[in-house]
């Protein structure tokens, strides 16, 4: 592994773990068994780090997403692919690290800079994955691809935001939520979004 490569996994391992408030260069170095100079010479600093332990995880996670959303499948074997993705990525840390980065984000100016791009991104491939998904439908819905890309992408922030928090599914009732989608989503493909007869009766 190069050093580089050493660095930026020590860098995410202390973000996950201890959080962006207590990142210490000194520590970062010796987890990775270099001299503490070498992060300035590879990152020119602390923000620079974080960011480029973001990026390593970004670019390979909306490529898998990117995958995902092309292949052969129906929207809702495309959702629950997404929510095994999110377990995934709960596990590894991912989440966290976002979170993280987020959190600081708000009282760093120039960390915010940096940061909202990279999490606008993800918006941005949700929002044409709705698209292709309305076109191939052909559904005709009173609202726009943009205004149901922005309904997913919070809701998924607010879901990660959630789980970080360690918030239980008895008092945050959040895969409960993530079934109810793929409910949906069955629904629209099945019959174009129209309540079955049966259980219009039922409610009548």
């Amino acid at each position: 592994m190069s050093t580089r490569a050493r660095i930026l996994e020590a860098a995410r391992r202390r973000l996950v773990e201890e959080g962006y408030a207590n990142l210490n260069v000194r520590d970062i170095a010796s987890d990775a068994g270099v001299n503490h100079a070498l992060i300035g010479y590879h990152f020119h600093g602390k923000q620079q780090l974080v960011l480029a332990v973001l990026d390593d995880a970004n670019s390979q996670l909306l490529e898998r997403q990117t995958r995902m959303y092309h292949a052969s499948a129906t929207a809702g074997q495309k959702w629950q692919q997404a929510c095994d993705f999110y377990e995934e990525d709960l596990q590894s840390g991912f989440v966290r690290l976002l979170m993280e980065l987020m959190g600081a984000s708000f009282h760093d100016q120039a960390l915010r800079r940096e940061f909202v791009p990279r999490l606008l991104a993800w918006h941005k491939l949700v929002e044409k994955a709705v698209e292709d998904f309305i076109e191939s439908s052909g559904l005709d819905l009173p609202v726009s691809p943009r205004a149901i890309s922005s309904w997913i992408g919070w809701f998924w922030m607010g879901m990660e935001a959630s789980m970080a928090l360690d918030i239980p599914e008895e008092q945050g009732h959040q895969q409960e939520a993530l079934a109810a989608v793929a409910a949906l989503l069955r629904q629209v493909e099945t019959n174009g979004g129209r309540q079955p007869a049966a259980s219009r009766r039922r409610k009548s």
